[in-house]
């Protein structure tokens, strides 16, 4: 038993916090992935022979310190592997603890009553297909013939359906390193429902993003976008850039085409928030030559207002929308 896979207690408009809590969590294991908008998978295999503890213990120090340090409570699931330890996390109390023994007894006992969903990379069409064959439970298609699986899917995925529901975890945490994305959030005042002012507040988080990683020589290659909405759901899109990039204005138009992809209708907006990911050094990045002279006269216009914002400070120039 291994893995810890963590989510932490976020108010709706903390997103940006992520970063310094992946931080809190490398100081136990370099082998952190972080899951954002408010989660991380923790690989605690070498941690427990440095610090002679279990994983019950190291899951209770992590927890207090995100407390003590940083007013966040979590919730976290702990297994053999990345999947059990996702599965063992959807049944954590809050503010507690929920571990799947390593054994495969308890890793079986844990599985059987399971609902077939509950199994990572199984989506509402495949579960529907199992259950008309009264496979509705990860129990029910652990005991049923590889053949049989494989029929009802394809080879590949009835092989992987088969293994997972057999407790067989191949998955692992691959490290991302909290510096490798930045975010920001832009909280509303009242539940908002004009779409004007979401766009606005996404044309000033990504006026602020850009800035940040124009003044890092860094570009990103994903955009994440989450929205917050009155009931406390959220709903995550994420859109792979064309080319990596920092220039505000493309990184805007990802963010609307994301926004409208959504379709709200009179949605009950709380916050929005956006994330950079995939960092990588400027200088490293490849761009795109183009004769389209609005481009390069819109690049010389950024490159001028950032050397403004860097003698007289951020809010000296802002786009006209926002200066409203």
């Amino acid at each position: 038993m291994t893995i810890l896979c963590v989510r932490f207690q976020l108010p709706p408009t903390c997103e940006a916090a992520l970063p310094r809590l992946l931080v809190m969590l490398e100081e136990f294991t370099p082998v952190v992935e972080a899951l954002p908008p408010d989660g991380a998978l923790v690989d605690l295999r070498g941690a427990e022979r440095y610090f002679g503890r279990g994983v019950v213990e190291l899951a209770s120090v992590i927890r207090v310190r995100a407390l003590a340090h940083h007013g966040v409570d979590c919730v976290i699931g702990a297994g053999p592997g990345p999947m059990l330890a996702r599965m063992a996390l959807r049944e954590a109390a809050r503010g507690s603890v929920r571990v799947v023994p390593g054994d495969p007894a308890s890793v079986g006992e844990f599985l059987a009553d399971q609902p077939v969903a509950a199994l990572p990379g199984v989506g509402a069409a495949t579960a529907r297909t199992l259950g008309e064959y009264g496979l509705d439970t990860v129990g029910k298609v652990a005991a049923a013939p590889l053949s049989t699986l494989q029929r009802l899917t394809t080879a590949r995925a009835g092989r992987e359906l088969h293994e997972k529901a057999s407790g067989i975890d191949r998955g692992r945490v691959v490290p991302n390193a909290a510096s490798r994305s930045l975010a920001t959030e832009r909280p509303f005042s009242r539940d908002e429902l004009d779409p004007d002012l979401h766009r606005r507040a996404l044309l000033s988080a990504t006026e602020e993003l850009g800035t940040r990683l124009r003044s890092l020589e860094q570009v990103c290659r994903t955009l994440t976008l989450t929205v917050r909405y009155a009931d406390r759901s959220a709903t995550v899109r994420s859109r792979t850039l064309e080319e990596p990039t920092a220039h505000t204005s493309a990184l805007t138009s990802a963010a609307y085409r994301m926004y409208e992809a959504l379709g709200l209708q009179r949605a009950r907006v709380r916050a929005m928030a956006l994330r950079a990911e995939g960092l990588t050094p400027a200088e490293l990045a490849s761009h795109q030559l183009t004769f389209d002279p609005v481009d390069e006269k819109v690049r010389r216009v950024e490159e001028a207002a950032d050397r403004a914002r860097a003698r007289f400070g951020a809010h000296v120039i802002v786009p006209g929308t926002l200066a409203a």
